[in-house]
């Protein structure tokens, strides 16, 4: 049996592989026009591409690089209802970020969206943060998300908050809020889901795709593996390429801002059970904090400091990682250390510049911003990425008068009841039980990809034929994630390239 025969029909309309690319790009390189070009392939450019072909358009998406090659990876992996927007008061924002959670983590993307616990330990439980705990569980409420998968907060006592996060400093802890969030499986895999949903719908994913002249009826291209141009016709023109939206729309003014984060082995910590909030000192409504993940590492992050040159792939200096660290440190019986640290990695926010100068990229507002500009490119900015579907449709409803239908649309693998326990289960949804079944064709694909990470090589294997992945990089950094631990990464590479080996002689 071969890997072709176990995928089977299910998968085989979202497929995206090197062969359906050079078709896709083929057919719009011979002139064929669509009615909407997506410029961008993270997080809002795949959730415009299925906005506008579930309404019954022709859509392309062309990404220079690889999809969730930018900021749309580099994510503190949540999808929250924006406690700091309250604390700030932009209660709009939270507002919107209350009701996308709700519609991900019950309609959209289930399998991909866990309830974390928060922990707030002193002096978090100051009442003005108490108050805005119960304000986003109003929020919550609101929204229609049910309490059986976000509870109400609550106080919780010492002995409660040190069985959720072991090394808080046991002299002056007296007690502490939990309140609840959702956190993301991955930021990257939500992108590639979406993009596949996009793609089973009839959109055309084309990446390597660089962007040489655009105008509001198309745009020139050119193919970064065979060095080919191209013209891509098109009735109306998205950008959405995030901090490089300037470069492609001038009337843009963007205020990008590096975001840094640290990851930690998880013993560092005591292997937390939840996740914990710690308000940066002198800084109201700014918090730092860390997020237990699946494969047995802790995220801590999160810094927000203004950059004047956007590099494609960011990297945290080490005052940012010092910053994160001794933050932490201020809530935890032992300071943290550059030893505890396993991995490393920034993104850069696309910020809508507000036009005062003074004004400190962590105060800027998410609010995302659309515009079409005089040459009739439509342009969508800011925000974050739990509320990327509601951009998305913000975009989509300047170019068509249809309804949006995403709030009901489930992406590929979606599923209830699944055993969020079974890694597979948790990483790929119903897509798993393929993949355990690949697994079995072969050790190279039934064994972890290197000594100490769970990533399987059947993982690899789907990553080049089922997810557009075209090279290593592709699905060591952005389908597996192996990278986000440095020795990981580095280890599993050889393996990686026999997989893809393997993959490509059939």
């Amino acid at each position: 049996m071969s890997a072709q025969s176990v995928i089977g029909p299910a998968s085989a309309g979202s497929r995206l592989t090197r062969e359906r690319r050079s078709r896709d790009r083929d057919w719009l390189a011979a002139g064929n026009p669509v009615d909407v070009l997506v410029i961008g392939g993270g997080v809002v450019g795949a959730g415009v591409a299925l906005d506008a072909v579930t309404r019954g358009l022709s859509v392309a998406l062309v990404e220079k690089h690889d999809l969730a090659f930018g900021t749309s990876r580099w994510s503190s992996k949540l999808a929250h209802g924006g406690l700091r927007y309250l604390a700030k008061g932009q209660v709009d924002v939270a507002w919107e970020s209350a009701v996308e959670r709700d519609i991900l983590a019950t309609r959209i993307a289930p399998h991909l969206i866990r309830s974390i616990a928060q922990v707030l330990p002193p002096p978090a439980t100051a009442a003005v943060l108490h108050a805005g705990m119960f304000g986003g569980d109003g929020l919550r409420r609101g929204a229609g998300t049910p309490s059986a998968l976000l509870p109400a907060p609550k106080r919780i006592n010492a002995a409660q908050a040190l069985s959720l996060t072991p090394t808080l400093d046991r002299t002056t802890l007296r007690g502490a809020l939990v309140s609840y969030d959702c956190a993301l499986e991955d930021d990257a895999r939500l992108v590639v889901g979406i993009a596949r949903t996009a793609a089973a719908l009839g959109a055309r994913i084309v990446t390597r795709a660089e962007v040489l002249s655009l105008g509001a009826d198309g745009a020139t291209m050119r193919d970064t593996i065979d060095g080919g141009t191209y013209v891509v016709r098109a009735r109306s023109v998205i950008n959405a390429t995030g901090t490089d939206a300037g470069h492609l729309d001038s009337s843009v003014k963007l205020r990008p801002s590096q975001g840094s984060h640290a990851v930690l082995r998880a013993s560092a910590l005591g292997n937390p059970a939840a996740a914990m909030t710690v308000p940066v000192p002198n800084h109201f409504g700014r918090f730092v904090f860390t997020v237990p993940q699946p494969d047995g590492w802790v995220l801590a992050g999160l810094t927000d400091e203004a950059v004047d040159e956007v590099a494609e792939v960011p990297v945290p200096n080490e005052n940012e990682i010092g910053w994160i660290l001794s933050t932490l440190s201020t809530a935890l019986e032992r300071p943290l250390a550059v030893d505890d640290v396993i991995g490393r990695f920034a993104g850069i926010r696309p910020l809508v510049d507000s036009g005062h100068a003074d004004e400190s990229s962590a105060d800027i507002s998410r609010k995302h911003l659309v515009k079409r500009n005089d040459a009739g490119v439509v342009t969508v900015i800011g925000g974050k990425l739990t509320t990327y579907r509601r951009m998305a449709q913000d975009a989509v409803d300047l170019v068509s008068d249809n309804p949006c239908v995403t709030s009901g649309i489930s992406l590929v693998g979606a599923a209830e009841g699944l055993d969020r326990s079974e890694r597979l289960s948790s990483r790929f949804g119903a897509e798993g039980a393929v993949i355990a079944a690949i697994a079995e064709l072969s050790p190279l694909l039934s064994e972890p990809v290197t000594a100490g990470a769970p990533v399987i090589g059947a993982e690899i294997a789907w990553a080049f034929m089922t997810e557009g992945a075209l090279d290593t990089a592709d699905a060591l950094e952005r389908r597996t994630r192996l990278t986000l631990v440095d020795e990981w990464g580095q280890s599993a590479r050889e393996r990686v390239d026999e997989i893809a080996e393997w993959v490509t002689s059939g």
